[in-house]
């Protein structure tokens, strides 16, 4: 038996070499080609296969490449030597990195997505196999090199010039004039939302999609998921900040139905498609989806909604478990560019106006710009997959004491803000309950490596921008 299982880096980003063990006897050798659990253990990408290929290659001198695939790729031999090659093709600073290494039965290759790969074989019938993460689809075009680019200088051990090579493969272009393999790009939903614009600003290679009629690059009707034409295989992250927010309203059949539509529905058919096409969901829920009687909310808290809009946003945090790949962030008293409480206290203030706030709902501020940096930080340092709470940090305080320091940031004095209680605020009115207690545990998040803004100091900056 050879040397224990291993994963080696190299100078390619991602590009990663396998060592693996062969269990030989007097019949021959047994190797395990791909063993999910012991190779992502040690650091291989979960990349799940759905795909393996064979390509047999009868003399020795065989070369093929270099193609950058729109697909990650285990190879490997299964008998004989192969020469190795590979070309980073993907836009960016390691553009025209360069690795090389000889396969043989003991040895694999990870090869991300938009890396070009090659390889010439070494002696008279080898099997060359890979195993990808996508289906082989008809029309797929993508960048490819030429086997002699000088750029390169792929030290080839036998002479292209005695090497069995395509014509196709003799006419591609030259590092110079080869297409750049573009990054799989994010896709945001609900972009003209409070959070929405927050994170198209702040998320690189973002675009945005928004409902009908409202003219964003691209407009989908989340209430309607058969009516989605979305080409998903272009994006690595889909983040989704579209939601049925009217509290209130959901308590009626209309908003009820929408509610559901967009809260549940449409975050089970998003998880649906993010195994399908491997990308990353982010998806955002509330503190509603408690019942408001815990002092500090932990992750791992039992659900218990409410009212309509509460329900319809758990259903979708359930749903969206189902996700293989995803991060759920819950957040509270949202700010950001739009309709909010603190723009609301600011226009009352400029017109004179001396409201009454409720003093016993308490909680902390979350701005939209600290919920996409939040965001960005989660998936760009590939934290663990599963629950985050996500708000500003400092004190709990109450909406009363949010709109008094609004009012004198505003120069208001604060006794200018009149104190009341829920009971007193909904008396007459038809209101879904809210949750009395609404502020987030941050410690998860914190373990990530992010500290929150203090929510006073994000406060004074947002109404000083707003004055």
């Amino acid at each position: 038996m050879s040397a224990a299982l291993a994963v080696e880096t190299t100078p390619v980003p991602g590009l990663l070499v396998l060592r693996l063990p062969l269990h030989e006897d007097a019949r021959g050798w047994f190797k395990e080609n791909w063993q999910r659990q012991k190779m992502v253990g040690l650091g291989l990408p979960d990349f799940e296969p759905v795909q393996q290929n064979v390509s047999w290659n009868t003399r020795r001198g065989a070369t093929r490449g270099i193609h950058a695939e729109p697909w990650d790729k285990l190879v490997s031999v299964s008998g004989g030597r192969a020469f190795g090659a590979w070309v980073d093709l993907r836009e960016g600073a390691s553009y025209g990195a360069t690795f090389h290494v000889e396969l043989t039965p003991e040895t694999a290759v990870f090869v991300p997505r938009g890396v070009g790969n090659s390889y010439q074989t070494l002696d008279d019938e080898v099997a060359y196999s890979y195993l990808v993460n996508d289906h082989w689809r008809p029309g797929i075009t993508y960048p490819a090199l030429a086997l002699d680019d000088p750029t390169a200088a792929i030290p080839w051990p036998i002479p292209l010039a005695d090497s069995e090579i395509s014509e196709k493969d003799r006419q591609n272009p030259s590092l110079a004039d080869a297409v750049r393999f573009p990054p799989r790009r994010t896709l945001v939903l609900g972009a003209q939302g409070q959070v929405g614009r927050a994170l198209v600003g702040a998320l690189d290679h973002a675009d945005g999609a928004a409902r009908p009629g409202s003219g964003a690059d691209l407009e989908l009707d989340l209430a309607v998921p058969g009516s989605w034409d979305v080409p998903w295989h272009d994006y690595d992250v889909v983040v989704n900040a579209a939601a049925y927010t009217a509290v209130d309203a959901a308590e009626t059949p209309e908003g009820r139905r929408t509610a559901w539509a967009v809260n549940a529905v449409a975050p089970a058919e998003l998880a649906r498609l993010s195994n399908e096409h491997r990308f990353t969901l982010v998806h955002y829920s509330t503190e509603y989806v408690f019942d408001g009687t815990v002092a500090d909310h932990v992750e791992s808290e039992q659900l218990a909604p409410l009212g309509v809009y509460a329900q319809s946003k758990a259903a979708g945090e359930v749903a969206v478990a189902a996700a293989r790949r995803h991060y759920l962030l819950r957040t509270s008293w949202v700010v950001g560019d739009g309709g909010n409480f603190v723009r609301t206290m600011l226009r009352l203030a400029a017109g004179g106006v001396s409201p009454s706030v409720v003093t016993d709902q308490t909680g902390r501020l979350s701005f939209a710009d600290e919920i996409a940096r939040a965001t960005d930080h989660l998936v760009t340092t590939g934290a663990a997959y599963g629950t985050y709470h996500v708000s500003n940090g400092g004190p709990v305080t109450s909406w009363h004491e949010v709109a008094a320091r609004v009012f004198a940031l505003a120069g208001r004095d604060v006794a200018d803000v009149g104190e009341t209680t829920t009971p007193e605020y909904s008396a007459g009115k038809e209101m879904a309950p809210r949750p009395m207690l609404s502020a987030f545990d941050l410690a998860k998040l914190r373990s990530t490596g992010f500290e929150p803004e203090d929510a006073t100091v994000a406060l004074e900056r947002y109404v000083r921008a707003a004055l």
